[in-house]
Parts: structure tokens; C-alpha cells; sequence
């Protein structure tokens, strides 16, 4: 291939993984394998000017931008930083500064390179107005209602002396214990699992939900100051002063004034950070003077008064003892890499998950293959490839089962995803014992003594062998059990009896309906108001409820017509179940709406859009969709895009603040005004 082709290869490859990366949180490569790739792309754009692109990945920086948000504009560019794994590097960059200087003296500010989410917070006359994403460095998403959830972000700055307004940045986290946590919870749904901290915090951050962000415990730090006027001319004195008016500010931020101190503050951190309860995945150097900094500026994607040193991942090489194969709740095959035990980042490691077949195939894994596993800045570990010098040459491809391991049924391919499933749904242990556990969890129907455990047991029994024949068990069965006493079965008991109280929002969720999760299960629950309406509902219907697209409204379909969920149903609504919405959450609120046409615009702080359009129609309202001489007023949040307010202008259509919205819908005499 001739160095124009690798050009046109590298940029078609960086641009794809740019996505994967900022927008789908779903990278294929290392960050390692990323910035090689990009440092191979600006040698070879160097050498060929002729093939010079201002659109190439050398050029900007990834973009997290996706859709929902409102785009806005930076003030300021948010460009990204050079990378280096080499102390080589950081050597010649200091050499560099000393150069760009004349030879004036200079100070560095060494900082801990956090691995979030970049966003950019602007504050005036000391209070939160508005959150933005990096984006692409140009314009990032408005996040505001989100980030206002994250406690360790002042809303109200403490007194200080800080400018009328200013801009601050730092990176939104999720703390390793947080993770660990949310994982546990997604592994047990089957839901795919998050890599590591940064996706997850990205993730979270666009989640349109404020009150689900809020759920996930996200954290913060931060790590420069812009404002035209700044309490200081230095940039660690800067962030000292952020500190003291309430901002969440690294105590490693130190200031170095030789290159023996920037090497012992790598070799430190390269030890320490492993203590951290948030990940890093490197150290930053900064010229701590902004006038120096204004003095050296910046290329084309980066400043030049700055740099990224990162931290290689801790690596190891160990045997593959052998791949097993594993049955969930909802019938996928997931391969499990069996290890030989090694030590990687202070845990031992016996186990990897290699995903599914496509996988397998990609590293082209063999029996008894060495595999290297990495888990730096992953809380999971990951297999990330095979060393061929030790393959033996006998040894035969891994390949993944045709059958279930658990019942033996034929698996088929999911169409159009990577994964095998097991379609004996009724039959297969795994699947059924899963869909028990579910059914009694916490967040389903909260049956207190039944886990995975207690579920396995009662199915090996023959006591339950689905939800419904819970509530068909007796005291003296379970107590009857192994490791069961009459006060542990008075627990279940009593917790079977509670559950038939639980609204049936949760009912819908616990019933392991394909693609329903939490949130789809309470808007449907609330949309459609009773399963008997549910049941009766065609494939266009359900496609019309809230947060239901045609997957979705075809799995419902199709799961409620089959005869095993059908008799389950109706055991279950004998029981006692909830199976309708409580009247007073269904029964108009009021009439305080009543003729009324809005518009709803921005994001919000106290509920999320859908809610707002139910709070609407409960008191007689009607949501458009968009401005005209017919709408009554305009429902406003932060960041209304400019062309809605210069509508509203010009057709003289009120704003109604979200404050003034609530106090409207709870006193009618208000909203007639």
C-alpha cells in the first residue's frame, strides 16, 4: 500500500473509531492503539502536503455531539490535548518551552489527566446558567438539567471573589465504586456492560432523563478557569481560588519548576493513582503563567503550552485454560474466557469475557493460546490479543458452540446484532431461574429472601418454575427447604404478600418483557393505563406510546400472544396483582389547562420532557410540537434554541418559566390569568 492509500485508510478508520469513541460509547481499540494510529497519520500528512485535508482527524477533535441535546456554540474553542506515552517526549516538549520563551524562566502546573466526560460550565454573577459538552470542539450538546443533578458541582458558588462571569472546565466522572455497582446491575439484565468509567459517565451525561442521571452518583473535577478578567495571572493560583468558591479541585494539582520535578511527579502518580477512587488515565503538564500561555498559543487542534502524558495500561500474558460457555435470563451465549490466575492492577484475574463469536473471530483465539489482558483504566478486564510465538501447532480454533450448553437446543443468530441466543425460552434453566430472580428483585417486585440463590433452589425443587407460581407456595414448603427455617420462610412469606401492593409500572418490568426496561415499562404502565388494555393493543399502537419504537412494540406484541406468557398473566392478575394503573394517576389532575395550546422548549430541571406533556394533558392542556398564532404560551427551560424565542417575539407568544408552569397547574386561578 503507498503512503496516499494509507492516508485515505487511516482517516477512513480514525473517523469510524472517532464515533465509536465520542458518540456510541462503544471503542473497538485501546486509546494506545488510537493515538498511534493518529501519530502515523500526521507523519504521513507531513511528508505528503499534497494530500493535506482540513477535514482529517489530525485536524479537530472527536465529537461527542448526539441527537435530543440543543447545540451550542463555545465561546471558546475546547480543543484536545497532544498525547505522549514517552518521558522522552515530555523531555522535548519542556526543552520546547524553554525555546518558544527565549529563554525566560517558566513554572509547570502538573495536574492528574481524569478519564470522564470533558464539559464546560459557565457561571454568572456566581450561579450555574449553562452546561456544554466538548463536542467537537466548536459547539458541544447542552446538558444542563443533568449536570445540575451531580452534587459535586456548585449551583451557587460560596462568596468569593469570582468574575461576574466565567467559564470553567473539568471532566464529569463516575467513581470505580459507582461503576462496579451500575455493572453488577446491567450484568444481571443482560445489558452490555460498561468498559470503563468514561463511558459510562458519557453515557449518563445523555441520558434525557435528569432524574436518572441523578441516580448515578456521577462526580467532577476540574482543571482550568477562562474568564476576561481571572483572579490571578497564574494558573495554579486560579484553580486554588476555584476551590475556595466551591469547586471540586484535584489536591495533586502542584506546581514544578525543573524537569526532575516533572519526572518524580510522573513517577509518583505513575504508583499512586492506582489509590484513586475516580480513574486517570495519565498526567497533564500546563505553563503555569496565562501570559506565558497566551505567548506560545497553539496549532491547528492543540495549545502548544500544554501536554498529555499517558500512562501505559497494565498488561499481562497468561494461558487460556479454556472458553466456557454461558446461558442468561435472556437466552444469549456468552463465551468466557477461563484464565490461568495472573495479577493485573492489584486484583487477581481468573476470567474475561470475550462478548460473542464475532470476537473470538477477530483475535483469531486458539486452545491453550497465550492472551493478553489488560485492565489500566478498565474496571473489567479485556482480552486484547493473542501471542502467536506461543501458539502450538496443533492447536485448533476456539469455536463457538452450536448448541445450549444448559438444555441442548439448537442456537440461532440474533439478526442483525453479534449474539447466539437459546430460543428454548420455556425450558431452558438458566433462562427460567433468571426470570424468577428478576421477577423478585428489588426494583421489580421487591420479594425480600428470594435471590439468585433462593431462585435456583426453588426451581431444582420444583416449587417454581415461573413468577406465577410464587404465589402459589406455602410457608411449610419453603420451610421444608435446605438452609430454610421458619423465620426465613415467614420473611418470604410476608414479602410474596407486600409485593401484591407494588404498582404496575414495576409489574410490567418484572415480567421480563424483550426491550423493556425500567423506564419503557413506567411509561408504557402509565400510557395504556391497565394490561388488559395492553393486551388488546396492536403493533401501530403500542409503536405510538412514549419511548416504543417498532422493535420495541414488536417484542410486547409477540410476548404477550404467546400461551406460556398469557396463562402466566392470568395466574398472576388471580393472585392479586396490580395489573392497572391507580385511578388517581390516571384520572385528570385538573381543568386548570383546559383550551390551552404550549409549546414546550429547553431543558428542565424538576421534570423531563414526556413528563411535562403528561403534566399538560392531566390538567386539560394540549403539547404542540411547534409555534404558531395558536399557541398560548411557551413552556421555557434553559437554552431555548434563537429562532424559538425570535417566533415567540414575533408573535407575541408569553415564556412561562418551569417555576411558574408548576405553580400554575396546582392553582387554577393562576393559570386563568
Amino acid at each position: 500500500m503507498n503512503p496516499k492509500q494509507r492516508i485515505i485508510q487511516l482517516r477512513e478508520e480514525l473517523n469510524r473509531h472517532n464515533h465509536n469513541y465520542y458518540v456510541l460509547n462503544r471503542p473497538e481499540i485501546t486509546d494506545r492503539e488510537f493515538d498511534m494510529m493518529l501519530k502515523e497519520l500526521e507523519r504521513l500528512e507531513s511528508e505528503n502536503p499534497d494530500m493535506e485535508d482540513p477535514l482529517s482527524p489530525t485536524r479537530r477533535v472527536g465529537s461527542d455531539l448526539s441527537g435530543g441535546f440543543e447545540h451550542v456554540r463555545h465561546v471558546r474553542p475546547m480543543m484536545s490535548l497532544s498525547n505522549t506515552y514517552s518521558t522522552g517526549e515530555v523531555d522535548e516538549w519542556f526543552e520546547r518551552l524553554g525555546r518558544g520563551l527565549g529563554g525566560e524562566k517558566f513554572s509547570i502546573t502538573g495536574e492528574l489527566k481524569f478519564d470522564g466526560t470533558s464539559i464546560s460550565l459557565t457561571y454568572r454573577n456566581g450561579r450555574l446558567v449553562r452546561a456544554v459538552t466538548r463536542g467537537d470542539g466548536t459547539q458541544g450538546d447542552d446538558v444542563t438539567a443533568n449536570v445540575k443533578t451531580i452534587r459535586s458541582i456548585p449551583l451557587q458558588l460560596l462568596p468569593g471573589n469570582w468574575p461576574e462571569e466565567f467559564e470553567i472546565r473539568g471532566e464529569i466522572l463516575m467513581p470505580w465504586d459507582v461503576l462496579e455497582k451500575l455493572n453488577q446491575e446491567r450484568a444481571y439484565n443482560e445489558e452490555p456492560l460498561f468498559a470503563n468509567p468514561r463511558n459510562a459517565a458519557s453515557g449518563t451525561l445523555k441520558t434525557h432523563d435528569p432524574r436518572e442521571v441523578a441516580k448515578r452518583q456521577l462526580d467532577a473535577r476540574f482543571y482550568y478557569l477562562l474568564a476576561d478578567k481571572l483572579p490571578s495571572s497564574s494558573h495554579f493560583e486560579c484553580m486554588e481560588a476555584a476551590r475556595e468558591w466551591g469547586f471540586k479541585v484535584s489536591p495533586a494539582m502542584q506546581r514544578l519548576n525543573s524537569l526532575d520535578d516533572v519526572e518524580h511527579f510522573i513517577a509518583f502518580w505513575d504508583q499512586e493513582r492506582r489509590k484513586l477512587p475516580v480513574a486517570t488515565d495519565g498526567l497533564v503538564f500546563k505553563i503555569d503563567s496565562i501570559a506565558q500561555q497566551e505567548e506560545l498559543g497553539y496549532t491547528a487542534k492543540s495549545p502548544r503550552w500544554a501536554i498529555a502524558y499517558k500512562f501505559n495500561p497494565e498488561q499481562a500474558c497468561t494461558p487460556l485454560r479454556f472458553v466456557s460457555f454461558e446461558t442468561g435470563r435472556m437466552g444469549v451465549v456468552t463465551p468466557v474466557a477461563n484464565l490461568e490466575p495472573v495479577l493485573l492492577s492489584g486484583t487477581i484475574v481468573k476470567r474475561a469475557s470475550l462478548h460473542n463469536d464475532d470476537i473470538i473471530r477477530q483475535l483469531d483465539i486458539h486452545e491453550s493460546d497465550w492472551l493478553y489482558v489488560e485492565k489500566g483504566g478498565e474496571i473489567i478486564p479485556k482480552i486484547t490479543g493473542v501471542d502467536f510465538s506461543r501458539r502450538l501447532p496443533e492447536a485448533n480454533p476456539v469455536r463457538f458452540v452450536s448448541h445450549c450448553p444448559e438444555c441442548g437446543s439448537v442456537l440461532v443468530r440474533v439478526e442483525g446484532e453479534a449474539a447466539w441466543k437459546c430460543p428454548n425460552v420455556y425450558g431452558c434453566p438458566p433462562q427460567l431461574i433468571g426470570k424468577i430472580e428478576h421477577f423478585c428483585a428489588r426494583r421489580m417486585m421487591n420479594i425480600d429472601g428470594i435471590g439468585e440463590e433462593t431462585a435456583r433452589l426453588l426451581f431444582d425443587k420444583g416449587l417454581v418454575r415461573d413468577p406465577a407460581d410464587i404465589y402459589s407456595i406455602s410457608s411449610a414448603q419453603l420451610s421444608s427447604l435446605d438452609r430454610f427455617g421458619e423465620k426465613m420462610a415467614q420473611r418470604v412469606m410476608l414479602g410474596i404478600e407486600a409485593s401484591l401492593q407494588v404498582p404496575f409500572e414495576r409489574v410490567v418490568h418484572a415480567l421480563s418483557i424483550p426491550n423493556v426496561g425500567e423506564t419503557t415499562a413506567r411509561r408504557i404502565a402509565r400510557a395504556v393505563g391497565s394490561m388488559e388494555r395492553l393486551r388488546t393493543m396492536t403493533e401501530e399502537e403500542l409503536t405510538a406510546l412514549p419511548d416504543v419504537g417498532p422493535i420495541i412494540a414488536r417484542s410486547i406484541y409477540e410476548w404477550l400472544r404467546i400461551p406460556e406468557n398469557s396463562r402466566m398473566i392470568d395466574r398472576l392478575t388471580e393472585a392479586g396483582l396490580q395489573m392497572k394503573t391507580d385511578e388517581n394517576d390516571m384520572s385528570p389532575k385538573g381543568r386548570s389547562l383546559e383550551g390551552k395550546t404550549i409549546v414546550i422548549s429547553g431543558t428542565f430541571t424538576h421534570h423531563s420532557r414526556d413528563e411535562y406533556k403528561e403534566l399538560i394533558a392531566a390538567h386539560g392542556g394540549k403539547n404542540s410540537g411547534s409555534i404558531s398564532r395558536k399557541t398560548s404560551f411557551l413552556l421555557a427551560g434553559d437554552s431555548i434554541g434563537p429562532a424559538k424565542l425570535e417566533k415567540c417575539g414575533s408573535l407575541g407568544i408569553p415564556l412561562v418559566s418551569e417555576e411558574d408552569f408548576l405553580a400554575m397547574i396546582s392553582d387554577p386561578e393562576q393559570a386563568r390569568q
